[in-house]
């Protein structure tokens, strides 16, 4: 007897069934069946499924004598499943990578509760969605199980079949089957989230949810979207039949009303002729089965429920139209009130600016003011150290505050005494571009440190990559980096792209990057701390992999590695750790299975460590493919693997200033069998990755010497001039801001 039963109905989706049943087949998990149920489907699907049953003996198709649609496809694969668990799987959608291996594990570790419910991103034509909205209530379960009695928030769950793990015999027991019509998952789910006693949440993305642009059921307009009253009807007609349910009928009288709302006001479903219809028969859903002293909820649905007692359709709609009204006027007065702060903000910055500069104020930012990050954070450091009297101080996001290091001076965007702080600081200091807003003061000193070295093309090469500068605009962008004085660089390769990439009147400033000073000599015992903050057992061989994004798809998450298959091959020795590109640590990347993976320990996600230096250090290696941590990971001097199984299609779309597969740091990979077998064999720290890890070093960190922050602080805040001696390299100009108050005004 399998563990799973996948039941697959099809009908009408030849386009997409291949690319389904594959994304089944495909899984690292393998115990299981697919019942594939063909709805007398008229195109080519018949004889897709007798092929891939023929190839394959997990599958097994149910040819239907005549099309019974969707609930009935369903229904007629339960009666021929065998598995401990039932999940449902619509044919034009599929699994992500790992999704049954993640069931598996925590169906397992859970003592197999009677639903297992997981998470799903919706798949548009141009690529994927952001977060469900189901996304945070899954993670607030955590791994404990619960009931909807204790819980009933978990109503709001997506109430579909194929989000889903059923106990079979839990399913059969309280008779659960898919009526005809739309919406026929209303009622199933429901009613399955109420008997159970035990219900679980796996936060991870499990299905691709395909969003059609046309021909979807549940997006055409028509009369058949009123098949939702029958499907609530028969859900109520249970719970008449159930009086030890009575304490549901409330919760689910609320959910019904809100899905039939929601449905109303869609006009891809109701269309404006067939409205009042609609309306009518909610009030008549309502007056029906309202439950003896129901209150509706608070805010925008609760007021429409409440006129749904009271009020005809022409009432209603006159009502919704005035709502809709008075929220546009609510968001212009908040425009008008935004408006009114930016131009008062505007004026303070204007009257500042007619003050002298201070030259002892130096005004850090980093990653768009998300933090004391990157190289201006280590740029300050040392100012501190050896600068006191210089006064620095930090624009930092309102959202980063707590974030923050005890003892720092900061502003957030848009306060008065930003305005002021940015009309008097000498010194600007930052990793990508200042506001365009912010004008550059005749005698201020800005200092670019950029975030690494760049192996993808930057700013204005750019322009022969459209769709790698998808939202970038590039004249704007060197628009702002025409305020540059200086620009740090930390090889020759670095000098040459940037003065190329942007055609700005700047000096490059031969430092090495001041964030990669704690790297430069740094021993095996620099990241024990790390290491025990992150939870990796003592003796392990640390791998860290941190892959960069992708601007040939949507988002930038491209699934390149199957992360538990990895951290099964690396051996019971080995911790791995994965750090996401800072632009995915908000997506869907981590809820297709990282987030999950780290809870059950599988490995460590480490994206939300603030200081990627601390990380570096903390890792005996580095899997990577086109991130610049490369570059700073090679100060210490440590093996390097690079994984490029897609090299041409990155190369094409963003592009590359050098082939890193031809120049790089250690081993290349090219497909996962290759990562994998580099280290089963050892071969990851053998001689010939220290070789092309030497020549590496010795292009790329050139200047790197552990004494670049120095370097920055006495060369442009402190106004010295370097020795030649302290970096081997041609001595660096000095600056032309000023150091005195006679010089500054």
């Amino acid at each position: 007897m399998p563990r799973f039963s996948i039941i697959v109905p099809v009908f009408k989706v030849q386009g997409f069934l291949r690319e389904c049943l594959d994304s089944v087949l495909g899984q690292s998990y393998t115990d299981f069946e697919v019942i594939a149920v063909d709805d007398r489907s008229p195109d080519g699907c018949p004889a897709i499924l007798d092929a891939y049953a023929e190839r394959d003996a997990r599958v097994r198709v149910l040819h239907l004598p005549e099309n019974v649609g969707l609930g009935g496809a369903r229904n007629a694969g339960l009666e021929e499943a065998s598995g401990d668990y039932v999940l449902f799987l619509d044919s034009d959608d599929s699994y992500t990578p790992g999704l049954l291996a993640a069931v598996a594990a925590r169906l397992e570790g859970n003592g197999d509760p009677d639903i297992l419910v997981f998470d799903h991103v919706r798949t548009h034509w141009w690529g994927r969605g952001g977060r469900s909205t189901a996304a945070d209530l899954l993670a607030a379960a955590g791994t404990d199980t619960f009931s909807v009695r204790e819980n009933p928030e978990y109503l709001h769950l997506f109430l579909v079949a194929w989000n889903k793990a059923y106990r079979r015999d839990f399913f059969l027991k309280h008779e659960l089957r898919y009526a005809p019509g739309l919406y026929e998952d209303a009622p199933v789910t429901y009613r399955s989230m109420v008997l159970a006693d035990r219900v679980a949440c796996l936060e991870r993305i499990g299905v691709e949810y395909r969003q059609r642009r046309q021909g979807a059921i549940t997006k055409t307009p028509g009369r058949r979207h009123f098949d939702i009253f029958p499907q609530y009807e028969g859900l109520f007609t249970f719970l008449e039949e159930r009086p030890d349910l009575e304490w549901a009928r409330p919760l689910l009288f609320e959910r019904a009303l809100d899905h039939m709302l929601f449905v109303l006001a869609r006009e891809d479903r109701v269309t404006p002729a067939d409205r009042a219809d609609f309306y009518r028969e909610i009030r008549s859903f309502h007056a029906g089965h309202v439950p003896k002293g129901f209150t509706p909820p608070a805010g925008r649905r609760g007021k429409e429920m409440w006129l749904l007692a009271r009020a005809p359709y022409a009432a209603y709609a006159t009502a919704l139209g005035l709502r809709e009204l008075r929220g546009t006027a609510g968001n212009g007065k908040r425009r008008v009130t935004r408006a009114v702060s930016q131009r008062a903000g505007r004026a303070w910055y204007t009257v500042q600016s007619r003050l002298p500069l201070d030259p002892d104020l130096v005004v850090y930012s980093a990653f768009s003011h998300r933090g004391v990050l990157g190289d201006p954070a280590a740029i300050h450091a040392k100012a501190r150290e050896i600068a006191p009297h210089l006064s620095g101080v930090w624009v930092v996001q309102e959202d980063a505050v707590d974030t923050l290091p005890a003892g720092i001076d900061f502003v957030t965007p848009g306060s008065q005494r930003y305005h002021e702080v940015m009309a008097r600081a000498t010194y600007w200091v930052n990793n990508v571009n200042w506001p365009g807003t912010l004008a550059k003061r005749p005698g201020s000193v800005h200092l670019h440190t950029h975030q690494g070295t760049p192996l993808k093309y930057m700013a204005a090469d750019l322009l022969t990559k459209p769709g790698a500068r998808h939202g970038f605009d590039v004249p704007k962008m060197l628009w702002r980096a025409d305020r540059w004085d200086y620009s740090l660089v930390a090889n020759r390769h670095s000098e040459l792209v940037w003065e190329r990439a942007y055609p700005c009147h700047f000096t490059s400033l031969r430092t090495g990057s001041p964030r990669n000073d704690v790297l430069v000599g740094a021993g095996p015992e620099a990241g024990e701390a790390v290491r025990a903050r992150l939870g990796v057992p003592a003796g392990q061989t640390v791998v860290l992999y941190a892959p960069t994004r992708r601007d040939y798809r949507r988002g930038g998450h491209v699934d390149r590695i199957d992360l538990a298959r990895f951290a099964a091959d690396l051996g019971a020795d080995h911790t791995l750790v994965v750090r996401l590109h800072p632009s995915l640590a908000q997506g869907t990347a981590r809820g297709t299975g990282l987030a999950d993976l780290h809870r059950r320990g599988v490995l460590i996600d480490a994206t939300d460590e603030p200081h990627v230096e601390d990380v570096m250090l903390a890792a005996d290696v580095l899997v990577t493919d086109y991130s610049a941590l490369m570059f700073d990971y090679a100060n210490l001097d440590r093996p390097i693997v690079i994984h490029a199984d897609d090299r041409e299609a990155y190369a094409a779309s963003r592009g590359m200033y050098f082939d890193i597969t031809a120049e790089a740091p250690g081993h290349v990979s090219r497909s996962y069998r290759e990562l994998a077998w580099l280290f089963a064999s050892g071969t990851w720290r053998d001689e010939e990755s220290a070789r092309s890890r030497a020549g590496f070093r010795e292009r790329f960190c050139e200047f790197d010497d552990g004494h670049a922050a120095e370097r920055v602080v006495r060369t442009v805040l402190l106004g010295e001039q370097m020795p030649e001696e302290a970096i081997g390299v041609e001595r660096i100009p000095a600056p032309a801001g000023p150091r005195s108050l006679t010089d500054a005004r």
